[in-house]
């Protein structure tokens, strides 16, 4: 069995259509997504029409729950106000089926694989949408995060860094991010080209873990993003480079 799982798209069509086109090619027979859709990008609403039509699992994301009840956020930097404004836009580019699959997406699914062995698929952890896991998390901090889980691999999206790790007796996957895999080179921060995402193989009760990179055109993610009218439009295009 393959599974195709992707995470973090947060409105860009543009590379989400890049994976898949990529999956197309891949032999795929499972495709699942980790969440955060549709904010902070130049198409929320054309990606939750995309997501709808491929009929798939979808994970809550942090962001997915924020756009049906959007609040002020609590950090007051340039930046963070930049990032309300675009999602606060994102908002109001939502109709009311959008609104309507943001609700059905689930905290966590679980997908069987061949033999015994089970995905759990989650945001941030199995207990949360908001909390990280990362590779250098210590071990004792994911103790409580997976508590009571008897899935042997757990799949997790939300810090757009790609990440393979054993945790006792578990494997921990973050297929990194699709339309929003930046990167931080000192005290910058850029979006580089490609999308990201991973490929589960299990077979027999062996299994094993993929994680690829997908060339977008960046041209055509500049000019989605500056024919939106979103916010900021202007400086979000920037970040983006080839």
């Amino acid at each position: 069995m393959r599974v195709a799982i992707f995470s973090d798209i947060h409105g860009n069509l543009v590379s989400l259509e890049a994976v898949l086109a990529d999956l197309e090619r891949a032999g795929i027979e499972q495709m699942v997504c980790l969440g955060d859709v549709a904010a902070t990008g130049p198409q929320p609403h054309e990606v939750l029409v995309r997501l709808r039509g491929l009929k798939i699992p979808i994970v809550q994301g942090n962001t997915d729950e924020w756009l049906l009840q959007p609040e002020p956020f609590v950090e007051a930097s340039d930046f963070y106000q930049k990032i309300y404004e675009m999602d606060m836009w994102a908002v109001g580019q939502l109709t009311a089926a959008d609104r309507a699959f943001l609700q059905i997406f689930e905290p966590t699914v679980e997908i069987p694989l061949d033999g015994a062995n089970i995905l759990l698929c989650f945001h941030g952890t199995p207990r949360s949408n908001t909390e990280i896991l990362r590779a250098t998390t210590p071990d004792e901090e994911i103790a409580p995060m997976v508590a009571g889980q008897a899935a042997m691999i757990l799949a997790g999206g939300h810090t757009h860094q790609p990440m393979v790790r054993r945790y006792e007796d578990k494997l921990i996957l973050n297929p990194g991010s699709v339309g929003l895999p930046y990167l931080v080179v000192g005290d910058v921060v850029r979006n580089p080209p490609w999308a990201e995402y991973a490929i589960l193989h299990s077979e027999d009760g062996n299994f094993g873990v993929e994680l690829r990179r997908v060339r977008v055109d960046v041209t055509a993610v500049q000019a989605a993003i500056l024919a939106s009218g979103m916010p900021h439009g202007e400086w979000l295009a920037s970040e983006w480079g080839n």
